[in-house]
């Protein structure tokens, strides 16, 4: 007959293994011993660690795959740096960044221009296209405006690449009151955090799958972690191991006390 401890040590591999397959193998040992301890669980990080280590759950891990997306040889203007590298935000719609990162699909290229919130880390707008062109994150931009309404005064920063310096982009950055801010001449820490999206959206989601056969299927499998899996679900350690959503819903709830 197996001791408690025997039955405590089950039912916490149970909830492990739940938790890993819930985050479709993408949760390593400290977000599920976070996981863990919202459920009421006593346990070190390290115990589960072991556990994930027995049972072979190892979260999915990253490759290197570089595709320049940033076109920084053209003649348009250049805005200044407002950002400077100081990614705090008090607020949410204080702060956005932006930036363009390939999709490897077998169809053909794609492009995925993103927008993302400082504050609430939440991806706030995204537009995917197989040609990388200034509607592409005109329309991601749109779609972030349109979602969140922000204030005069917003802080919008971005690469050096033509389609944010394109006249069509500064316009639609004037009429919605957006302040324009760009990283300085090949510094790629600038714009860390958008690229730290990108990174984990790749890690995450394109090398720990099949390489997409159609431009459908990535569109669908890009909206469902999108939206579905990182801004409602995934909780960011920057947050207090909060989702976005989560995180943003619980700031307005302070704010209306």
């Amino acid at each position: 007959m197996p001791s408690e401890q025997q039955k405590r040590k089950e039912q916490l591999t149970a909830r492990i293994q739940w938790h890993y397959i819930d985050s479709e193998n993408r949760y390593g040992s400290p977000r599920i011993w976070n996981e863990l301890q919202k459920e009421g669980w006593i346990v070190a990080e390290k115990t589960v660690s072991n556990i994930m280590r027995d049972h072979g759950l190892r979260s999915c891990m990253s490759r290197k795959f570089k595709v320049m997306t940033t076109d920084s040889k053209h003649d348009l203007p250049i805005s200044p740096n407002l950002l400077k590298q100081n990614f705090k935000a008090t607020a949410p719609n204080q702060k956005w960044v932006a930036d363009i990162t390939y999709i490897p699909c077998r169809q053909g290229m794609l492009y995925l221009a993103s927008v993302l919130d400082l504050c609430t880390k939440q991806v706030v707008g995204w537009k995917l296209s197989d040609r990388m062109t200034t509607e592409l994150v005109t329309e991601a931009l749109d779609q972030a405006y349109k979602a969140k309404k922000p204030k005069k005064g917003l802080i919008h920063h971005s690469d050096r690449g033509s389609q944010y310096a394109s006249k069509e982009y500064r316009n639609k950055l004037k009429k919605y009151k957006i302040k324009a801010s760009m990283s300085r001449k090949g510094n790629c820490y600038d714009n860390a955090c958008i690229e730290a999206f990108h990174s984990i959206l790749k890690r995450e989601l394109i090398y720990c799958s099949p390489k997409f056969k159609t431009k459908q299927e990535a569109f669908e499998k890009l909206y469902r972690y999108i939206e579905f899996f990182y801004n409602r679900k995934r909780s960011n350690s920057t947050l207090g191991y909060m989702s976005p959503c989560r995180f943003e819903e619980q700031f307005y709830r302070k704010q209306a006390v």
